[in-house]
């Protein structure tokens, strides 16, 4: 029997140094299952106090257990998600327009799904109604001297997985279709503000609209996109069918889908400069974890062309499975940033954990063993 999981208060930002080059991990072909629960063993076991356990980092790797909580086989670990959920006193983080302070709130409203307890839902609902009742006045400009408020809008790229699908999932819960009207309208004023039409990438805020790699090309961040494409897939997991803006958001979706497998490396990863990878060789396990979550996403519900796809993912799948050490640790997690840059290879953080729990619950819904 696995040993009961205990609630985890916070959990840091890991860094393994010296582990032995060689892995022991399981071939791509292996079932999934087994892989996913190690991984999260590992992290679940690993506590700190560096990283609060109501914030984003920790956020991210709490979708990913959600997820696999929710898979056939991974049951046991609802108690993990409510434990968590009860030691942070179903909190979301103190800044109330945050995007990042809201990422949490998605596994506690996966808990309210399972368990209805009303304290799971409390804080979203409190956040959510105060961010529609009063909105921010804003500008999208990341310029802090002229938009000291920027982070109280969506104004960096990451913030399209740390949000918007926790209103669309409060939509879905509650049927009040004012939530997903709210993430719609801060999805769209993000993306025309972000997005690239010629490269089909988003810029992960307006400080790089003028900067360029090594190579003369601008920088479009690996990781940064991959949140998108992750959140993109999540917001779509709650909008109803025949949601006016749905077929425009499935648009985005597929332009997104097909530039991204443009870009991967032949070793299946995608760099942390996905414009000069080059200039960012290392391994890249937390975007490509995002990044193969939203195209198995994309796959598994008709919106992406398996034949075109499926290659891209199962090369990706290669490549994370690679990053499990023999005890679970996830390595090859490019540290909290905002832009490529270089890394040791044997870090760990948890949203990279997150991240590749994603894409192999996803892979698991899929009909992959």
């Amino acid at each position: 029997m696995r040993p009961q999981h205990l609630p985890l208060v916070a959990c840091c930002v890991v860094m393994v140094i010296g582990l032995p080059a060689s892995r022991a991990a399981d071939a791509p072909s292996a079932p999934i299952l087994p892989q996913l629960k190690r991984v999260a063993d590992w992290q679940l076991s690993h506590a700190s106090v560096q990283s609060p356990a109501d914030g984003w980092v920790m956020g991210a790797f709490y979708a990913g257990l959600s997820a696999l909580a929710s898979t056939p086989g991974g049951e046991a670990y609802q108690a993990s998600c409510a434990a968590i959920g009860e030691a942070n006193q179903w909190k979301l983080g103190v800044r109330p327009y945050h995007a990042d302070d809201m990422c949490v709130g998605m596994m506690y409203l996966e808990s309210y799904r399972r368990d209805k307890n009303p304290k799971a839902l409390a804080a979203m609902l409190e956040r959510c109604d105060t961010l529609l009742a009063h909105p921010s006045t804003a500008t999208l400009d990341f310029n802090v001297k002229v938009n000291p408020g920027r982070l109280d809008r969506w104004s960096w790229c990451d913030a399209l997985f740390m949000a918007p699908p926790g209103f669309a999932r409060l939509s879905a819960i509650t049927g009040k279709r004012e939530y997903l009207d709210a993430a719609v309208k801060g999805w769209w004023e993000t993306t025309d503000f972000l997005y690239d039409r010629t490269e089909h990438l988003y810029a992960r805020d307006s400080s790089y609209f003028t900067k360029r790699e090594s190579n003369g090309r601008k920088i479009f961040w690996g990781r940064g996109n991959g949140w998108v494409i992750a959140g993109l897939a999540r917001l779509l997991q709650y909008m109803p069918a025949d949601y006016p803006d749905r077929a425009r958001f499935e648009a985005l979706y597929r332009e997104m889908a097909l530039r991204l497998k443009d870009l991967q490396a032949p070793d299946g990863f995608w760099r942390s400069s996905l414009l000069d990878p080059k200039a960012y060789p290392a391994k890249e396990s937390s975007g490509t974890g995002l990044i193969c979550f939203g195209l198995a996403w994309g796959v598994d519900h008709g919106i992406l062309d398996k034949k075109t796809f499926q290659p891209s993912i199962d090369a990706a799948w290669a490549a994370l499975t690679s990053c499990v050490e023999p005890d679970g640790r996830f390595v090859h997690v490019q540290p909290i940033g905002a832009a490529p840059n270089t890394f040791d290879p044997e870090s760990t953080v948890p949203y990279g954990v997150g991240a590749f729990l994603l894409a192999g619950t996803e892979l698991i819904a899929s009909g992959r063993p």
